[in-house]
Parts: C-alpha cells; structure tokens; sequence
C-alpha cells in the first residue's frame, strides 16, 4: 500500500513537471520565419500565475510574462532585418524549450479556396505546369518555409492547429501551395530575403466560410446552429462560420506582412453587390483580429470557367463584385487571370498556370508594399466609352502607353435598346483608342468585353498584363 502511494505521488510530481513547461502553439516552433523588423507576438500557455522569460540568439534582451488566470501568456519581441542567418528562441519558465532553426524575412498569409489550396503537385486530374522543373529547382529556394494549417471546421474559433513548418526543397515544395510559392519565389528572388507562408485554406468555401458569427448575425440570412448549417449545407465546404473559426482563427496572433486571397467560384450567383460588401467586410474583420494595423492584401479575380453554361454571364458577374471589391478595400490590389485558361480548360476548376497567376500577385506587392515603382502590376480595366453613329469607342486606364496587339481584339460584343449582344469587330487606334463596329447593330447603346463565363479576350497593356473583363450596361 505505501509502495502505491508512494508511485501516485511520483507519477503527480511527474505530471506536475509536464504541466509545468511552457506549452507552446504549433506555428511557433522550429523553422517558422518571424515578421522581419517587427515586434512580433510570441504566446503559449502555462500554470497559472507562472512567470515566462524568453530569451533570443540576436541579442541580449530578456522578455517577460506571467500567465493569466487560464494559464495563457503572450508577448512580444523585436525582431532584426531580415537574414538567412538561422536564430533560435529559449522560453523558460523554470525548465526550457528551444525554438531553432528560424529565419527572419517576410510573412504572408495564403487565404480562400481551392485554387489557393492547389499543391505544386496539383490535385487528381488537376495538374501544375512546370511540376517537375520546380521540384529540380527547389533546392535553390530554401529560404522559403511554409506551414499548412489543417482544414477544420469547428463551431467556436480555435487557438492552435497541428501543424509544422517546413524549409522548401525537393521532398517539400509538391505539399506547398502553388500559387503561394510561386508569389513567395518572386519576393525571395527579388528582395533577396527569407520568405514564410502560412497557408489557411479550404477548396470549396464561400467568404461566408470565412466570417465571423456576429457579423453572419447581423448581416445574413445564414444558420448559425451547428445542426441547422449541417441541414442547409450538405457538402461541408460550403458551410458558414466553421472554416474561419477552425482554420483561420488560430493564426491570428502571428505577425504577419499581409494576405493574398484567392476565392470566388463558390459564390458565382450571388446577388449583385452582395459580394462585394462582404469580401470588404471580411478584410477588415481579418485586419482587426490581427491587430497589425491596415496590412496589405492581394487577390484574384477567378478565371474563365463554363459554369454550366458557357455564353452566360454569371461567371463575370461575380468577376465584375470582385474588382468592384478592390476599389472599395484600402491598401488592396487585384490580379486578373482571364488569359490563364488554355482552350481546353473550359470545364477546368483548376487551371494548371499557377506560376504567372503568383507572380502577378507579386508584382502588386512588390510595387505596393515594397516600393518597386518601377515594376508595373495593373491590369488595363475600362475607363469611358464614346458612342458616334453606329461605332463605340472604348479607352483604358493602366494601358502603360501601349496595347499588345493593334489587329486581331478578341472578346467585344455590342447590343442595342434590345438587350441583344453581337459580336463585335475592334480595332486600335492611338488617338481613337479601341474603335468597335458590329454590322448587326447599326445603333449601339452598349459594349461587353469578355462578359461570358467562357468567352475570355485577348488585349493586354504594355506590361503584357490582360485587360479585365467589363461591360458598359447595368442589365
């Protein structure tokens, strides 16, 4: 009996001491890349009333915080320029834990659905070109570490995920997102710095995945009751509330520089404007969970698609939310990506052109966020239209003084008082601009570029950057 007790009262002093040390979130841990130049946020939790020290490898300060009364803690620490020089952190609340392994450079978050979710290896019948030449390059990338966050849904916002960094190489690189590594390859190979990607996604999601439950509340018609959602929505990716609580919540203590975003397709029919009010919605309530101030964020306007139908229009509809998203969202910036779906990707949810579609959202942080006005980053959209006799006239904005092509534009339909749209011959002309004629239509009223859910163009500005899609009528 007292060899019993004395094995209890052992094992209580062993669980003690493991309760003891200092538990930290899976995103901090070896390998992950701090926000360069920041006061970046480190937590965990503990024993009640515990004090925390943490100390680093690039310099002699000693940071301090004693847990709350849940046994959390957090603090922050200053973080140098950035550097492929490996640091390390030591907490120590009596007994230590090493963090090693760590880069300083830049933190961007990978947000939206699948297309952002899309691996380098790509999914079943939805490949990357250029897989193999990445995996041969990977070595040559590092510096670039990434970290998935498990795709959870759960009905209260989540503080951890299991999860692990990674270091880009061959054995890596196929798990990473594509579009998220090909932007974080240009950042590395232009600001010559250390890149980290945390990536929080779902395929399949609506922004109404991703919003929080006050904001569904008030602002929809969604169920928020866990068996009322299961009811409604039958395939899980379509759900509200649960992805941002289980996938996105707990990121949201991380330093990071910005978020690029690539979401859409699964909220093609919405009604007009509706989107667009809630993607604005959903960037500030991520901006404000963060706590980082107005950080920057990146997105993409979903490719062509058939959409059950390839001559309707709902596709662009929701094309059109979306840019009208980037002029009501600060400090934003969107890519279009109408000219990356080959002719044989109609029916393509996935299109395999993930390298430029990265890139683009690179060159919009690159000149935006990190200074490069040198680099042009915006697509041409539709600036006003002249209508004289049975001819319109269409001139740009972002055009970079030059437009590819002066023959040949592909993608102009014109209608009448009728409704009814033609397709429409156009030509360039430097003074003019884009002059459009349609023998069909012998009194036109308005034009349509590319307003089809697969009927994409072919104009492109001095930057080889493609002119979003647009129309001139309101039907």
């Amino acid at each position: 009996m007292k060899r019993m007790i004395m094995m209890v009262a052992m094992a209580s002093v062993v669980f003690a001491c493991a309760q003891a040390k200092v538990r930290l979130p899976h995103l901090i841990s070896d390998r992950m890349i701090l926000q360069q130049n920041s006061d970046a946020r480190l937590w965990g939790w503990d024993q009640p009333g515990k004090t925390v020290r943490v100390s680093v490898s690039w310099s002699n300060e000693i940071y301090s915080a004693q847990t709350g009364k849940d046994g959390r803690w957090l603090l922050t620490v200053k973080v140098p320029s950035a550097s492929y020089t490996p640091l390390s952190i030591t907490f120590d609340d009596g007994e230590k834990t090493v963090v090693s392994g760590i880069l300083s450079g830049e933190v961007w978050v990978c947000a939206g659905q699948s297309n952002m979710e899309m691996p380098i290896k790509g999914f079943d019948n939805c490949p990357v070109e250029g897989y193999n030449q990445v995996v041969m390059n990977a070595k040559e990338y590092q510096s670039i570490h990434y970290v998935k966050i498990p795709s959870v849904m759960s009905m209260k916002p989540l503080n951890d995920a299991v999860c692990e960094w990674k270091e880009i190489g061959p054995e890596t690189v196929g798990e990473a997102s594509a579009t998220g590594y090909f932007f974080a390859q240009a950042l590395n190979k232009t600001l010559g710095i250390p890149v980290g990607l945390i990536m929080a996604n779902k395929g399949g999601t609506r922004v109404e995945s991703w919003l929080d439950q006050a904001y569904l509340k008030k602002n929809t018609q969604e169920p928020l009751d866990s068996a009322a959602i299961v009811k409604k929505f039958h395939s899980d990716y379509h759900r509200p509330l649960v992805w941002g609580n289980g996938t996105f919540a707990p990121i949201l203590n991380y330093t990071v520089k910005g978020i690029i975003f690539y979401q859409g397709c699964s909220n093609v029919g919405d009604p007009a404007g509706q989107y667009t009010r809630r993607l604005t919605d959903l960037v500030s309530q991520w901006r404000r969970d963060f706590k980082l101030g107005e950080i920057p964020f990146y997105f993409v306007q979903i490719a062509p698609y058939y959409n059950g139908d390839k001559a309707g229009d709902w596709g662009p509809k929701l094309r059109e939310q979306q840019f009208n998203a980037s002029k009501t969202i600060p400090n934003s910036g969107i890519i279009c990506t109408d000219d990356l779906v080959y002719p044989y990707e109609s029916q393509q949810i996935h299109p395999c052109q993930k390298q430029q579609v990265g890139e683009r959202l690179a060159l919009q942080a690159l000149n935006k966020t990190y200074g490069m006005k040198s680099i042009q980053c915006e697509s041409p959209s539709f600036k006003d239209l002249k209508i004289s006799n049975d001819t319109c006239y269409v001139h740009l904005q972002n055009d970079y003084r030059a437009i590819s092509r002066y023959e040949d534009l592909q993608g102009f339909e014109v209608a009448g008082s009728d409704h009814v749209f033609h397709k429409a011959t156009a030509t360039f002309d430097w003074k003019k601009g884009i002059i459009i004629t349609c023998p069909d239509v012998r009194k036109p009223v308005a034009v349509r570029y590319a307003f089809r859910n697969w009927g994409y163009g072919n104009v492109k500005n001095g930057a080889l950057l493609p002119l979003f899609p647009f129309r001139t009528d309101n039907w």
